[in-house]
């Protein structure tokens, strides 16, 4: 029998590639979006995934159906931009609550219906978690909890024969660029933005990080982080390497 997985973010950008090249390979795909899938190749259950009743009944189900789950990918998630000063806290809870929070409570509830198959778990999160961005600090803050938060859970399901790795994408092209949120009108943010746009939409395909997904799920002991590409593994490097304060100079240089 094939392997299921389950995609949260499966009707676009990184999740919809994954969700398709896993099926191109034998995997049984149920996806969890808020937006409505319009393609047949795999079943997608219409739900925000912060509503956590909702997606408790919803992973029940699959478990019901398959028997278990094999795989779960975390690729829900949006952005917000600008200046700190200008981010609303209702913008800052949501993109924390999509992109952390419900990271968090999916790979929870979702844990119990692997450990009598060992699954994996991959979590997306960004080289923006390790490399911080100006005009960009929320969304650096909470991939970089992402990230720590796979390892630390890597920890936790270990005797379970459960695997646990954060992907960082770098810039890629995806629909996420034109949905970020702007806030604010600094100049120097929307300078800064506007050249980190650039750079995504001259970015990698989102099916180059489904292959790097899908690399991963068929190692025997997968990495902590995968990184995809080798700009975003250089950058990984020089940050490990070079003192905090020169990476954020060069940073700076570049968005600031």
């Amino acid at each position: 029998m094939g392997k299921t997985a389950v995609i949260t973010g499966a009707t676009s950008g990184i999740g919809l590639a994954t969700a398709l090249l896993l099926i191109s390979k034998g995997y049984k795909v149920y996806g969890i979006a808020r937006k409505p899938y319009a393609g047949g190749a795999f079943k997608c259950y219409s739900s925000d995934v912060c509503d956590y009743a909702e997606i408790d009944g919803i992973l029940r189900e699959i478990n019901d159906n398959e028997g278990g789950i094999d795989v779960l990918v975390n690729c829900a998630g949006f952005g917000i931009a600008g200046a700190t000063e200008d981010c609303t806290p209702e913008n800052v809870r949501r993109m924390s609550d999509v992109n952390f929070t419900a990271v968090c409570v999916l790979c929870g509830k979702a844990v119990k219906y692997m450990k009598e198959r060992g699954g994996r778990i991959i979590n997306v999160s960004s080289v923006g978690g390790i490399v911080p961005l100006p005009y960009q600090s929320v969304y650096s803050a909470v991939k970089a909890a992402t990230e720590v938060f796979s390892r630390a859970l890597a920890g936790e399901v270990k005797e379970s024969g459960i695997k646990v790795t954060a992907i960082l994408p770098g810039d890629t092209r995806t629909g996420f660029t034109d949905a970020r949120i702007f806030e604010g009108d600094n100049p120097r943010a929307v300078r800064s933005v506007n050249k980190m746009a650039r750079d995504e939409r001259n970015g990698v395909p989102p099916e180059k990080t489904a292959k790097v997904i899908y690399s991963v799920l068929k190692r025997k002991n997968p990495p902590p982080r995968k990184a995809v590409g080798f700009v975003s593994k250089l950058e990984i490097f020089l940050a490990r390497v070079l003192p905090a304060r020169t990476v954020d100079f060069i940073v700076r240089k570049i968005y600031g």
